[in-house]
Formats: C-alpha cells, structure tokens, sequence
C-alpha cells in the first residue's frame, strides 16, 4: 500500500519514469477455489465496483511522511532497535549494502474489523525496500470499512507504480502467505489465500537494481495513504499475527532475529507520540510476532 518515506534517508516521491516494468507474464494460480466464497448482502456489484475504485485511486497518489525516532527499550539483552512510525508496525532488516535481500515471505490470518460509518483502512503485508529506499515491492491484502461495512482484497505493488487489487472474495480468518523473491532484476510477488484460492496470484515485474535497492526486508501492518487527505485511520481490528517469517540475506535465509544486520520494531504511534496505534509484540522463535489494535488516530 502507500508506503511513508523515514527519516533516515531522502524521501522520493517521484515516478520513476519507465524503469520499472509490469509484467504481462504473470496469472492468478490456476486452481480452483478451495472453499466456497462467503456471501454477504452488502457485496452487491455496485457497492464493490464503488468501494474498489475508491481503494485504488486514493491509494494511487504518492506521499511523504516518516518514520519516527528509536525508542528505549528496558531489554538490555536484545539485539532488536525500537522504533516509532506514524503508519507502519511490524518488523524490518536492514542493511547499508545494496542488494542484500533476495526474498521475503510471512503468513497470517486476515484480520476482522469492527466497522463505524467512517472509512478506514488497514494492511498487513510483506516486502523488500521501503524502509530505507525509494522504491517498495511488496504483496498483501487490505481490509477497508466503506460505508460502514467491511470489505477485504489480496493486492501487490512495485511503488511508486500504483496498488492492483486482485481478489476481492477475500474473507476475515482467511490464511494468507506471501512472498516477494528476486532473481537479478527480476521480481515475483506471490499470494496465496489457502481459504478462498481464488484471491491468490503470482506476477512478475523487473526493475534495475540501480532503482531498486534490496536493503530491506519487512513484515508489516499498516495504514496506508489516500493522496489528497493524508494517513487514514487506521480500521478497528483485535490483533493480526505474523507467522513463518523468512528471509534471505546475502545468500543465507533466516528469520527476522537471525538476520546479522540491524533489526528494528515499528510501533505505529499518533502524530503527536502520546499513544499507540498499533503495537508490536516481541518475536517468538525468531519468526512469529502479534500486532494489536490500539487506536484509530
């Protein structure tokens, strides 16, 4: 989704002017749904059609904003930076090397919301870049209240390229795993919802490594951007939980604590660092973590 710039380096917001490219190769995975697709009465053709189009193009103008500054942590023992951001939570490697990462995957539970008459948005994704780059090639899926009811999609993007929806029979509780892998220039972003297989996809897309980076690796829940308003609120769910996290680092895979570079956690935090947004546990077995709802603003 909209990825905010940090502080750590230059935001860019520019467009990258063709040297990112889309492939046409890729196609959703030709298998059939595994489970029959929940049916809700607020899903009409019309409301879907409005909602979709309302995701993809607030979504679709880039922003700047920031990360914030590290925090303290009273855990003198852990190797892990601390760190408050206005939109993202969750976990990030990374590394002063261009080219570190070549792959990145996770899984998790498609989150529930609670949903007022406002609209809210919130994603939980994996990626590479992003956090200390100008460039994010990331896959994910999105839960958004609209009009008051909720309404979930499976996506990918090679920001600053926009987002593209893809599933929109995405459910809560649904089991997600996805990844982000490069060969060369050559990136494959893959989701599967194990749930409803019909959200699930496989694309490809290229980009140069003068562009794209590679010096991050990231496993997050956001709330993204819409382009003339700023940060959303964030949607009211409970918790979200990243499991199987992987990556690969210099040739060698790990999970996110076994990474020899540096590890940060992202508490997504108000504009005004009074309180949390969304918190982020501790790792367990190196690979596993929890965000939980806090607030919306």
């Amino acid at each position: 989704m909209r990825i905010f710039r940090t502080l750590l380096v230059a935001a860019s917001a520019a467009v990258l002017g063709g040297a990112l490219v889309i492939s046409t190769t890729g196609s959703p995975g030709a298998v059939p749904v595994a489970h029959s697709v929940t049916v809700h009465t607020h899903l009409t053709a019309k409301f879907l059609s409005e909602a979709r189009a309302a995701l993809v193009k607030d979504l679709r103008t880039p922003d700047t904003a920031m990360f914030l500054h590290a925090r303290p942590t009273s855990d003198a023992a852990r190797s892990t930076t601390q760190a408050a951001s206005l939109n993202w939570a969750g976990y990030a490697d990374v590394s002063s090397t261009h080219g570190t990462f070549t792959n990145v995957s996770g899984s998790w539970a498609v989150p529930r919301l609670t949903c007022t008459a406002e609209d809210r948005i919130t994603s939980e994704w994996v990626g590479l870049d992003g956090f200390s780059s100008g460039t994010v090639e990331q896959d994910g899926t999105a839960s958004q209240c609209f009009e008051g009811k909720p309404l979930y999609y499976s996506w990918y993007e090679m920001y600053p390229a926009g987002t593209i929806a893809v599933g929109t029979s995405v459910a809560a509780g649904d089991s997600i795993s996805a990844s982000v892998a490069r060969t060369g220039t050559r990136y494959t972003l893959k989701l599967t919802d194990s749930t409803h297989a019909a959200n699930s996809f496989s694309r490809t897309a290229t980009c140069s490594t003068s562009t794209c980076l590679d010096t991050s690796a990231e496993w997050i829940a956001e709330r993204p951007a819409y382009g003339d308003t700023g940060i959303v609120p964030e949607a009211q769910f409970g918790t979200v939980g990243f499991s199987r996290a992987s990556e690969t680092a210099a040739g060698r895979t790990s999970t996110i604590s076994g990474f020899s570079g540096t590890n940060y956690a992202l508490t997504c935090v108000d504009s005004t660092e009074s309180y949390d947004i969304v918190s982020t546990s501790g790792l367990t077995g190196g690979n596993t973590f929890t965000n939980a709802w806090k607030n919306s603003y």
